[in-house]
């Protein structure tokens, strides 16, 4: 899986700014794109949300995320928001 990390300094980012800089990221040289699995720190939400079981330390929404079909793992902001896309 291709693992992208983002820090951006001095901007407040919501879920939706945050997915959308994670999308124009994970279509760059990979069209198209469809998001598997995400988690929201601040919000302490994730998708899909009936996954709330841990595997071997990890959290289910991300397992779930690279289990189907997961290609790229993009991390904004160390963990603040993490997006899978197909």
């Amino acid at each position: 899986m291709k693992k992208i990390r983002v820090n951006i300094d001095n901007m407040e980012l919501d879920y939706d700014s945050a997915q959308k800089i994670s999308r124009i990221l994970a279509e760059k040289d990979n069209e198209p794109v469809m998001l598997i699995s995400w988690f929201d720190k601040k919000r302490k939400k994730h998708s899909p949300a009936a996954v709330h079981c841990e595997i071997n330390g990890r959290e289910g929404w991300e397992v779930y995320g690279e289990n189907h079909q997961g290609r790229i793992k993009i991390t904004i902001n160390d963990r603040d928001y993490v997006f899978i896309y197909s």
